[in-house]
């Protein structure tokens, strides 16, 4: 089953509004679709609902942008109840989390003379009960001149080591498997090869949060070479993880395509995302 279980919307940091991303998806051949934006579900019944009125498969999913240290290791939540209480406090908090970081990074840049109003930085967001996204920052600081284009704002001013870094707040990966397993969903590692460890300790790293509940890795990823998704698969088999997979794609006409890389959903994932 051809599927695609990484892609993002306006919730978080993309461009494509729910019914965009099913239309897309069916454009490009895929059958399951998850949408994973960051830190918040918002655009899920919508996805939910639009693609059964198209015929197309789709799962609750999202993406919470966990860290260990200054490592990012973001953790994808698939099939899990929508309805859950805890789940939803858990979105709840990361979105009181992002505003007060958002408050931090703005006063960090200010006082390198990178001057955002937060009120801009709100106005960004398509929806007004979403998270605050690093990209909502860097759009306003490349908007108001400080740099080229989005990429290059945040490239220079908020990377690690840069003034207006912060990772404040961020859940550990532990706690994203345990808030995503406690609503009955399946964890996923998402793009193992994106993650700065070197490979002794990213395997360490694998191995623990499999011991903490994790339940499959994204060995099929945009960026993944054919040697990088060999070797994803071989540490799933390893570990007992199922294989995830999807292009996190943003936005159309960018260097990612819904549908792209192609992944095949086996029956095994499928049986655990209660897909029939």
């Amino acid at each position: 089953m051809k599927a695609d279980m990484h892609v993002h919307t306006f919730a978080s940091d993309g461009l494509f509004s729910p019914e965009e991303a099913v239309n897309t998806a069916l454009s490009n051949g895929v059958k399951l679709l998850a949408v994973t934006d960051h830190d918040t579900i918002l655009s899920v019944d919508r996805v939910l609902n639009y693609a059964s009125s198209r015929g197309l498969c789709a799962i609750s999913g999202v993406e919470v942008s966990a860290y260990v240290g200054d490592v990012k290791i973001h953790m994808l939540g698939y099939s899990f109840d929508l309805n859950s209480k805890s789940f939803n406090a858990f979105m709840e908090k990361l979105r009181q989390n992002s505003i007060e970081r958002a408050q931090i990074i703005l006063s960090r840049l200010s006082s390198a003379g990178v001057v955002i109003p937060m009120e801009e930085v709100l106005k960004e967001r398509k929806l007004s009960n979403s998270p605050v996204h690093a990209m909502h920052i860097a759009r306003c600081g490349a908007r108001r001149g400080y740099a080229a284009d989005p990429f290059s704002f945040y490239k220079n001013f908020m990377l690690l080591g840069k003034v207006g870094y912060s990772n404040a707040f961020r859940p550990t990966p532990e706690q994203a498997i345990e808030e995503i397993n406690a609503a009955g969903g399946l964890s996923s590692l998402a793009h193992p090869g994106r993650i700065e460890l070197e490979k002794s300790d990213l395997e360490a790293l694998i191995f623990r949060l499999s011991q903490a509940g994790l339940g499959g890795i994204e060995g099929v990823y945009s960026t993944h070479t054919v040697k990088d998704t060999a070797y994803f698969k071989e540490l799933a088999r390893k570990f007992g993880l199922l294989v995830t997979g999807g292009s996190d794609c943003h936005w159309a006409n960018g260097s990612r395509k819904i549908g792209d890389p192609n992944f095949d959903a086996d029956g095994e994932l499928l049986a655990r995302l209660k897909i029939c």
